[in-house]
């Protein structure tokens, strides 16, 4: 039988208990009793009523394995529709009951979703700390005098508590990133427009992303393969693809770092985190590269100090002109500053945001990068902190996160160790629209090299394993400077290429040292018995991508089919034999990359 008030709200371990016989009707009990154990008024706004939660557990009908989300409890953040339950955005007088799910409620419940209630948040969604709301604050899990971030918070506190293994958020200027900081717990922040926002109450409709929280970088991505998709009745949905599980890494990413001096920090401590956070992630195969994020910050600036504040009050304008006593005080005076604005100024600020944009694209592109990494906070915030200067202790949580969306980026926060206080660090990890699957891919792995502690819960985290689903496309293996993590693997990943796993050829092939001002090796095709085997990266394509990039190899490269140690065939690179006549045969040792390491640890000599 199985231990309810042991078992662990992952969805792995739910579906499992599920195999083994538990029905959705227990869960819901046990999420109930650990509701009522957390003694935090502040997490949700409204509960489904319970006679409704478990009529909807029994109507699922038998375990359906094909259902990813079969009997798995969600709770969802109170600025997304629910059927059945009022949308307040935590504004009482602001409340409407709405006739249908938002789109991606509606399609959770059809991959078997149960939905818990509606969470608490910061008003309108408009704040990072959490602790905007007339109803009590959702209390931070570790400490109880820090805010506990926001505007998802309770959905943050509800997935960090074990209470549900899921919640959905939304994040503008980093709400589903910031409480997942404090919280100890996975934000997906994905690309905008991959998941609909139809039904969702807008800060700023042309920013505006559903967010998913969970323990593990795996259930977060679960929830997101089953509501991303295009929603043609959204006009801001976009075609982003969206792979139904993450695949592994690649073994070499290179990462783009604030250099030091654009680290900000609130404490020494919080330094010493996203330290200890680069060295995991060096060992877990980054390549650190320092970046100039002085345009990132600058962007950041433009979310409350330009004109997307007039976003937010376009959101709610009839409503906060008829009521404007209905918002909070610091509310109202955050979004009430839109009146101020010409459209000269909005004009402007699009104006700018494209120079900045533009910036940005040449320091990313300049320093070859896969992916950012940024500290999700600069440090912690006391509640105090708060009361005494609402804006400057808002403002100062959104450092690392405000310039993302007005990017159009992608992220994902994760947790990263511990502070010596006992308060949870965290990292964001950032990429190019439409590269959630590679944040999703190395974050999982950095996650299990980081901690060993689920949310606030006593759980251990699952060790690191990914099935590594085979991506569609053409597969092209590389040996060399294409690589990941080296210099020419970019054109790889402007193509669409999807990593297709480290492989071994067939003891048939000898390398060479190809002359040239860009080292790079050239693989041949020996007899039998006379070669190597020799290491290197499939790289999955889509068929335009694969065939403009077949276009660009130039002699003496080529592409042919080359066989594997576990006898399939590839195509991949291969040398012209006279392309070779000379070169440095480098076959022992068994790659590019070993040859690389092998060459940095010899001593330089001066010239």
């Amino acid at each position: 039988m199985t231990d309810l008030a042991a078992l662990v709200f992952t969805v792995p371990a739910l579906r499992r208990a599920y195999t083994d016989g538990l029905s959705p009707e227990a869960v819901i009990d046990e999420m109930v009793r650990r509701l009522a154990e957390a003694k935090d008024p502040g997490i949700f706004i409204a509960t489904t009523p319970l006679a409704d939660l478990k009529a909807a557990a029994a109507a699922l009908g038998a375990f359906d394995p094909d259902r990813p989300l079969w009997g798995i409890p969600v709770a969802v953040k109170d600025n997304i529709d629910v059927a059945g339950l009022p949308t307040t955005a935590a504004c009482p007088d602001y409340a409407y009951q709405p006739a249908a799910d938002a789109e991606c409620v509606a399609r959770l419940r059809a991959a078997g979703a149960l939905i818990a209630g509606k969470t608490n948040l910061d008003q309108f969604a408009t704040g990072l700390v959490g602790v905007r709301t007339p109803w009590p604050v959702p209390r931070n899990p570790f400490d109880p005098l820090m805010v506990p971030g926001g505007s998802s918070s309770g959905s943050a506190v509800a997935v960090a508590r074990g209470i549900v293994p899921l919640a959905l958020g939304t994040d503008t200027a980093g709400s589903g990133r910031v409480p997942a900081a404090f919280n100890n717990i996975v934000g997906l922040k994905p690309s905008v427009g991959s998941v609909s926002s139809r039904g969702m109450v807008p800060a700023c409709r042309t920013l505006d992303c559903v967010s998913v929280f969970a323990l593990t970088v795996e259930d977060a991505w679960t929830a997101y393969a089953v509501m991303g998709g295009y929603d043609p009745a959204d006009p801001w949905s976009r075609r982003i693809d969206v792979p139904d599980a993450i695949a592994a890494a690649p073994p070499r990413v290179r990462i783009g770092v604030p250099r030091h001096q654009d680290r900000v920090f609130r404490d020494e401590e919080a330094e010493l985190a996203f330290v200890a956070a680069l060295s995991a992630a060096e060992e877990t195969g980054a390549e650190l590269v320092p970046i100039d994020f002085s345009p990132f910050f600058e962007v950041g600036t433009l979310l409350y100090g330009g004109p997307w504040i007039g976003e937010r009050y376009a959101a709610i304008r009839t409503f906060i002109e008829e009521n404007p006593h209905s918002l909070l005080a610091v509310t109202r005076q955050i979004i009430g500053a839109a009146t101020k604005l010409t459209g000269a100024d909005v004009y402007e600020g699009h104006y700018r945001l494209r120079d900045l944009a533009r910036q940005v694209d040449r320091v990313w592109s300049a320093a070859g990068v896969d992916m950012l990494c940024v500290p999700s906070v600069p440090g912690p915030c006391s509640i105090d902190e708060v009361r005494g200067d609402p804006f400057f202790a808002n403002a100062r949580l959104g450092t690392y996160t405000n310039f993302v969306n007005l990017l159009d980026l992608a992220a994902l926060a994760i947790p990263a160790g511990w502070r010596s206080d006992g308060a949870p660090a965290g990292v964001t990890l950032i990429g190019r629209c439409g590269d959630d699957a590679r944040l999703a891919a190395f974050g999982h792995r950095l996650h299990g090299a980081t901690t060993d502690r689920l949310g606030a819960t006593a759980w251990a985290l699952p060790r690191p394993h990914l099935p590594a689903p085979r991506p569609e496309g053409i597969p092209i293996l590389v040996f060399g400077a294409h690589m990941s993590g080296l210099p020419l693997h970019g054109e790889l990943l402007r193509e669409g290429a999807q990593f297709g796993g480290a492989v071994v050829t067939a003891p048939d092939y000898r390398l060479h040292l190809l002359a040239g001002a860009l080292p790079r090796p050239g693989l041949v095709r020996v007899p039998a018995g006379r070669g190597a085997a020799i290491a290197g990266e499939i790289w999955v394509l889509p068929a335009d991508g694969f065939g403009r990039f077949v276009a660009s190899v130039q002699p003496p490269l080529a592409i042919g089919t080359i066989q594997l140690s576990d006898g399939r065939q590839v195509k991949g690179f291969l040398a012209e034999t006279e392309g070779v006549r000379g070169a440095p045969d480098i076959s022992s040792f068994g790659g590019w990359r070993a040859y690389l390491d092998a060459r940095s640890r010899q001593p330089q000599t001066a010239t």
